[in-house]
């Protein structure tokens, strides 16, 4: 079960965030390795990334992974090169950052060839670096609530440290905090990198509840969970919230240099 607080205050986020009709441009590559060794994105989803994005994985530019708020997030990317690329382009699910200054994206070969018309995949591959337009989507995990992760670096019962899964919807989690079941005494968590996050503080003794600031566009709130944490849990074991974060992005770019142009 879960509450939604309403916020007494809104703050107001990035015109880049909050604008998510607008198209970016860049050009994008594939990953030459994709075994799941090698799957070591900033995220920190190691080898769930395969399960999280079914194969459609990326390294997104350094100001949409901001810092890890874009980890797991969601965009349509397509090829410009009308005689090889199809108009509908791919999704793709941000599980790393891409600090290099040649491409924009790294996105899987799957997702890559999938850009392709129909029989012109290898030459597309073959291609290899494409200039691409893409857009924020909501994500969509069928039947996925939200998870946490229990990460390794925790040691119980002092320190906390918990990975976030299937985050829905085309939102962001701005902050997250933590308290015993049935108290209101919440302590405050921090990103450690990525989709990771760790207590600051002293970890409450008992079953433990989470709240989460989730932003979609310039709208913020708080989503409560009941009970997501055993008083006896341990690392690399996931553990389900019980809710799913489905909300869209309000299109509040009118002012924007981008909102003239539409994805078609």
């Amino acid at each position: 079960m879960a509450f939604f607080l309403p916020l007494l205050f809104l703050s107001l986020v990035s015109s880049a965030a909050a604008c998510d009709r607008c198209l970016h441009h860049a050009k994008a590559a594939f990953y030459q390795v994709e075994s799941d060794g090698e799957l070591r994105g900033a995220c920190g989803y190691g080898n769930l990334t395969l399960e999280l994005s079914n194969g459609y994985f990326s390294a997104i530019t350094a100001a949409l992974y901001g810092h890890g708020a874009g980890c797991g997030t969601c965009f349509r990317v397509r090829c410009k090169n009308k005689e090889m690329c199809n108009k509908e382009g791919t999704k793709i699910v941000v599980t790393d950052g891409n600090e290099s200054s040649q491409t924009g994206l790294v996105i899987s070969k799957k997702a890559f060839s999938e850009m392709a018309l129909s029989g012109k995949e290898e030459l597309l591959i073959i291609e290899g670096v494409v200039d691409v337009q893409f857009k924020r989507v909501p994500c969509e995990h069928k039947d996925k609530n939200l998870m946490v992760r229990v990460e390794e670096m925790s040691k119980y019962p002092t320190y906390l440290a918990i990975k976030l899964l299937y985050q829905g919807g085309q939102t962001e989690i701005a902050s997250m905090e933590i308290a015993k079941v049935g108290e209101s005494n919440w302590a405050p968590m921090a990103r450690n990198y990525g989709a990771v996050w760790n207590s600051k503080h002293h970890v409450p003794e008992g079953p433990l509840q989470l709240r989460f600031m989730v932003t979609s566009g310039f709208d913020k709130k708080w989503i409560e969970t009941k009970s997501v944490l055993p008083a006896d849990w341990r690392h690399g074991q996931i553990y389900d919230t019980r809710i799913q974060i489905n909300d869209m992005a309000k299109e509040s770019c009118s002012n924007d240099k981008c909102a003239d142009e539409h994805w078609a």
